[in-house]
């Protein structure tokens, strides 16, 4: 089966083929670690770790790497206001994310680079493109001549009078066109820098993505992704620098995924509207977040509300209750090579289409004859386990805390045994009353053969 991605370079969906025959190199922008991520900074990590799991299903050889930008000016002004030295926060703020990402089920990426890790790289890139006309320095500045780029904006399909008269552009002295970018800065005695050949000074953004490809994934990679709004400027640097300092063509695919929307509007600090990944922590199981964010197509836009939120635990509800079902019959191997789930995947990772096709097969698990029950369990599981879910305990699920519960787990079982304990000495209004109770606190109880069961809703 041939997997199909959108590259936005081309504007087109596209069947993917790795530069080598079964090897793959993907990169994903990561954070820059000056405060708690938002939903939105969850979004890329929680698709693309979809993706990375669907690529490492089809080739032995995928190396996927997502940076963490620990200096940047950010970062400089929240320790500051911190009173706080700036290691110590973006330390601090990196392990954060990490935690954070972890609660959402996305696997370790490969490699892990640090943009302060690499500034070797980072000047040797930037004088490659001083030695080859592409970039000069100014007043401590060193900076990239875009007008040096016959294409430059290719990937945003803008000109670069499109790109000045649309954009926030920093008109310095030391520029010689307005739409130069910035490749290393002077920095003063009491900011963070490094010795370079243009003076003491730290480097620009951009720069920083293409010099940790460089080392670690090579000149030219096959994907990089990220989020719509890096396309540009961020993006669209990236390309001028690998390309003009390396020769080569830089990336094969581009993928981008679409906005996150809070209620109906475009999450922005003027709105107040952030929705941080730890706050929602506190009130909703990381899977819950993540099947919220695969229930969209990547690339469109996402109207995250509480409403997506407990819709979709609901979802997992269902999904789990068949599994929970199911907990005496042992899972057989699946192989969902040609399955609709599996071509959902691979056709652009269509999530919501393959969650659709997750909901039919608890389905027919519900449904199936004991006879086919393991090979319907085992699909399940491995198509879960294919988008990071559903590998939780069945019973585990529906038990763990729902919110504000009222009720923890012992006091819980302490009123079904006593109801149990009522039912036997023919006290049926007492144990009425106690399901009643425990309903009233979010807690259902289903009663069958093997015993009681509970559940929190």
């Amino acid at each position: 089966m041939s997997l199909k991605v959108y590259n936005t370079f081309s504007g087109e969906k596209e069947i993917f083929k790795p530069i080598q025959e079964d090897r793959v190199r993907m990169y994903v922008c990561g954070p820059t670690v000056y405060n708690r991520v938002h939903i939105g900074n969850a979004r890329p990590a929680v698709v693309f770790d979809t993706l990375y799991r669907v690529l490492k299903s089809l080739y032995s050889d995928v190396v996927y790497a997502r940076n963490i930008t620990d200096i940047d000016d950010k970062i400089m002004k929240a320790a500051r206001d911190n009173c706080e030295e700036i290691g110590a926060l973006s330390a601090r703020f990196a392990q954060a994310y990490c935690e954070d990402m972890h609660a959402l089920n996305t696997l370790q990426p490969d490699v892990t680079p640090y943009a302060t890790e690499h500034l070797p790289e980072m000047i040797a890139m930037i004088e490659a493109l001083v030695e080859k006309g592409h970039a000069y320095a100014a007043e401590g500045h060193v900076l990239f001549a875009v007008q040096s780029m016959d294409d430059y904006g290719k990937l945003s399909k803008r000109s670069l009078d499109d790109m000045l008269a649309g954009a926030r552009v920093e008109v310095a002295p030391y520029k010689k066109y307005a739409g130069d970018f910035v490749l290393w800065k002077p920095s003063s005695e009491d900011e963070p820098g490094w010795d370079s050949p243009w003076g003491y000074g730290r480097p620009g953004w951009h720069l920083e993505c293409s010099a940790m490809i460089k080392k670690h994934l090579g000149d030219t990679i096959d994907i990089h992704g990220g989020g719509r709004d890096l396309t540009f400027p961020h993006h669209e640097n990236e390309i001028a620098q690998s390309c003009c300092a390396n020769g080569k063509e830089f990336v094969r695919y581009w993928m981008h995924n679409g906005y996150v929307n809070i209620d109906g509007e475009k999450m922005s600090k003027s709105l107040g509207n952030f929705r941080m990944v730890n706050d929602l922590l506190q009130q909703y199981p990381g899977e819950v977040l993540r099947f919220a964010l695969l229930s969209a197509h990547y690339r469109s836009e996402l109207n995250f509300s509480a409403d997506l939120l407990d819709q979709a635990w609901r979802s997992l509800d269902g999904l789990y209750g068949a599994l929970r079902e199911t907990q005496s019959v042992e899972a057989a191997e699946a192989n969902l090579e040609g399955s609709a789930f599996i071509e959902a995947l691979h056709d652009d990772l269509n999530t919501p289409i393959a969650i659709s096709e997750l909901h039919q097969l608890a389905r027919e698990l519900n449904k199936a004859a004991d006879a086919h029950k393991s090979a319907l369990k085992g699909q399940l599981l491995a198509a879960g386990e294919m988008l990071g879910i559903l590998q939780q305990d069945a019973e585990a699920w529906f038990k763990q805390s729902r919110g504000d519960d009222e009720i923890n787990e012992e006091e819980i079982e302490a009123l079904i045994a006593e109801r149990q304990q009522s039912k036997k000495d023919k006290n049926f209004a007492r144990a009425d009353e106690i399901r009643e109770e425990l309903k009233a606190k979010g807690v259902v109880l289903e009663d069958s053969r093997e015993g009681t069961k509970w559940r929190r809703e």
